[in-house]
């Protein structure tokens, strides 16, 4: 058989994880793992036992103590990917971006809206990729209500309210509920930092910001149940809410619109199924019907089948990106926008007063 006009294909690209806790080992290194184009090429963790559950889960990577170890190799990586604390992402995403590799953050990437832009300008200096990693973008709700609004089903959205809530009344402890300001902690840029980015997504630019934060548990040092109310300059509301107090669940989404609404309970499988331990696959994000949402007017509703989730999507694009130069699915400065409302909203708590975008900047 001729193979004239045939290539060989090029080699997977080299990703390089930093960190191996919780958002490393449950979504990053499975999505890696999982994308065809790339490959687990290195866990860095100086914690012996993550350092043997990393060589557990993914036979034949390398380990490494500390990130150092990865910019003194950066000719032998395509990428580095951030899945470390919080008060970490900025130092190390500029350490990689100087030594030359592209970046993908988790979120939030930064702890200020300036440091985010900071970081987009040193990588578009350098010519190199750096995003972040909002997956929630890929949630099988998420995607089902895009398809619900492009598709004129609600007719012109009014309302959008949307909840991440649980039911946590002890604290967990660790770095997230930590009250060190450096730590980036607390529900408002955890959790909100997934609320705002869909609202900014969906209905783009923000002008007012209004914000109810408390800290609710005993012994608990950062906001654990916050609200946030925002109105876009296209004129929808959107009233957004993160507890880890709530004894009774709202629904994951309410949206209203001119002819119809949609409302979804539960969370996407997604998270789950990756802390069990089951990998993407044949039926991936996929949930039973009696999960659906409903959309509808009045006493009048029919259950709407929920599109797949899709985390495995962001690496994929990721991977595109590396390979044709192209922009990656998130960008620094999209999650920049989203940090001038989480910045906003903390201001507005503070002051008890509504805070507009750009006349509060500075």
């Amino acid at each position: 058989m001729s193979t004239a006009g045939t290539r060989n294909p090029a080699p997977p690209l080299r990703v390089g994880l930093v960190g191996y806790g919780l958002a490393g080992s449950v979504f990053h290194a499975p999505l890696i793992a999982a994308t065809d184009d790339l490959t687990l090429d290195t866990v860095v963790t100086a914690n012996p036992d993550r350092q043997a559950q990393a060589r557990a889960e993914h036979p034949g990577v390398r380990v490494a103590a500390a990130p150092e170890e990865l910019w003194a190799r950066a000719d032998e990586l395509d990428l580095i990917v951030l899945a470390s604390p919080n008060r970490t992402h900025v130092p190390l995403a500029e350490a990689a971006l100087k030594a030359g590799l592209p970046v993908v953050v988790d979120k939030p990437i930064a702890g200020t809206a300036a440091e985010a832009r900071s970081l987009a300008a040193l990588a578009e200096e350098r010519g190199l990729l750096l995003s972040v990693f909002q997956n929630r973008r890929w949630d099988n709700d998420y995607l089902t209500l895009a398809h619900l609004i492009d598709a004129g089903e609600l007719g012109t959205v009014q309302r959008f309210e949307s909840r991440f809530e649980r039911w946590r009344p002890q604290p967990k402890g660790g770095w997230r509920e930590s009250g060190d300001p450096a730590e980036v902690g607390g529900l408002l840029y955890d959790l909100g930092s997934h609320l705002v980015d869909q609202a900014l997504t969906l209905f783009g630019p923000v002008a007012t910001v209004y914000a109810e934060s408390d800290i609710r548990r005993p012994g608990a040092q950062v906001d654990d149940d916050t609200f946030i109310a925002l109105t876009h300059t296209g004129g929808v509301r959107s009233h957004l809410w993160m507890s880890a107090t709530a004894a009774r669940l709202g629904p994951r989404f309410r949206v209203l619109g001119s002819t119809a609404g949609y409302v979804r309970y539960g969370l996407d499988p997604q998270e789950a199924a990756l802390r069990d331990g089951l990998r993407p696959g044949p039926g991936w994000g996929t949930e039973p019907e009696s999960a659906w949402g409903t959309v509808g007017a009045g006493d009048d509703a029919r259950p709407v089948p929920t599109l797949p989730g899709d985390y495995p999507a962001y690496y994929s694009a990721i991977a595109v990106a590396l390979r044709d130069g192209t922009p990656p699915p998130v960008t620094a400065a999209q999650a920049a926008d989203a940090l001038d409302v989480l910045e906003a909203a903390r201001l507005s708590a503070r002051e008890g007063r509504t805070v507009t975008i750009d006349g509060d900047k500075g």
